[in-house]
């Protein structure tokens, strides 16, 4: 017999969710502030440059599924702080390949830190490694899933 879930109990869901992510991220967005002087979205995006090899603008707002304008202005406030730097994209002149600095990749190793300690608080803390893994394998799934949908703040 399949496993049913009531419109209830997928509201509390995604009640505990979204309450959830709003703790996390406000959290974590004052403990970087106070501690290395950063914000939490501008550290999202400078974790995605730094991972992605010849980075621009849509692979950032892809991989936070926000929109390309939302995104430019994110990566204006990494740059105008010294942390990273546009150059010219020798594959496309439309867009700019971003990079760290060595002043943003130094904050980025800091606020890293920082950024881990609370992770730790928040999820290995309360949790199993069992159950962090099965957490993440969820979250994993509804986010493929959702993304094949397509979103309405996806990259335009």
């Amino acid at each position: 017999m399949a496993e049913t879930t009531s419109a209830t109990d997928l509201r509390e869901v995604f009640d505990n969710l979204v309450r959830f992510e709003t703790i996390l991220w406000n959290t974590i967005d004052a403990r970087l502030r106070r501690d290395c002087g950063i914000p939490l979205g501008s550290f999202n995006v400078m974790l995605i440059i730094a991972a992605t090899p010849l980075c621009r603008v849509y692979d950032i707002a892809t991989a936070l599924a926000i929109t390309v304008g939302g995104t430019s202005q994110a990566v204006d406030r990494v740059e105008n702080a010294g942390h990273c730097l546009r150059r010219p994209n020798p594959d496309d002149r439309r867009s700019s390949i971003l990079e760290l600095t060595p002043a943003g990749q130094d904050l980025l190793t800091a606020a890293g830190s920082v950024f881990d300690q609370e992770l730790e608080t928040f999820l290995r803390a309360p949790l199993s490694t069992s159950a962090v893994g099965h957490l993440g394998a969820a979250l994993a799934t509804v986010r493929a899933a959702a993304a094949r949908r397509g979103t309405a703040a996806g990259p335009q």
